[in-house]
């Protein structure tokens, strides 16, 4: 088994508009040395795999087929085997 995490943020120059409106909130509650703030994206993902590369080449798939939007974010994959 092995435990897949995708980190999908946005591209740089694409709006955030959670991150700013948080950095607002932040600025509003008296932490005014709060200049920005970016938002994240993890998706952890258990599955079967025969090895760590097959599981990522799956990963890769999942991501380009659903879970990011390659015109707005970039992601990392990170693999671990888990029990």
């Amino acid at each position: 088994m092995y435990k897949a995490t995708v980190i999908i943020k946005l591209k740089k120059g694409v709006l955030n508009p959670e991150g700013r409106t948080i950095k607002r909130a932040l600025n509003f509650l008296g932490f005014d040395n709060v200049k920005e703030v970016q938002t994240y994206k993890m998706i952890d993902i258990i599955m079967e795999g025969e090895s760590e590369e097959k599981v990522k080449e799956k990963v890769e798939e999942m991501c380009k087929k659903l879970l990011a939007n390659p015109v707005i974010h970039d992601y990392e994959i990170k693999i671990e085997k888990v029990d």
